[in-house]
């Protein structure tokens, strides 16, 4: 008979395979991603990482859908929010556009503060 895993068994498995693949990225964006990861965990604590289609993603439950993502592809790294996040525009808007996605080469404190703003916006619950 199988042993079933807990939550938060599962949940540990799934974030050892989120770190495996951000270390499996080719230099210098496993470091960029490492620093996504922890970036996007302090925007939202309650959020549970996972592989989505073969990327990191982050949902707030594991039975719910990915709000936040990332990738690695072709030497491109971005970050996007899927139709399931909020995608309400931001206070102040000056147009009707709502991005979904960034590309990034590297990060400092203003991006940071930008990503943490964004996850925060795109997986705020009302």
């Amino acid at each position: 008979m199988a042993v079933r895993k807990t939550p938060a068994e599962k949940a540990a498995e799934a974030l050892v395979e989120v770190e495996a693949k951000i270390q499996g990225f080719p230099a210098p964006f496993a470091e960029l991603g490492t620093r996504m990861h922890e970036l996007i965990m302090h925007a939202n604590p309650q959020l549970k990482p996972r592989i989505w289609y073969g990327m990191p993603g982050y949902a707030l439950a594991a039975s719910k859908p990915v709000l936040v993502f990332f990738r690695c592809d072709e030497g491109v790294f971005s970050m996007g929010i899927s139709e399931k996040a909020n995608i309400s525009l931001p206070p102040g808007a000056s147009d009707r556009l709502i991005s979904s996605s960034w590309f990034l080469h590297s990060l400092d404190e203003t991006t940071e503060q930008r990503i943490i703003s964004i996850v925060q916006r795109a997986t705020w619950v009302q």
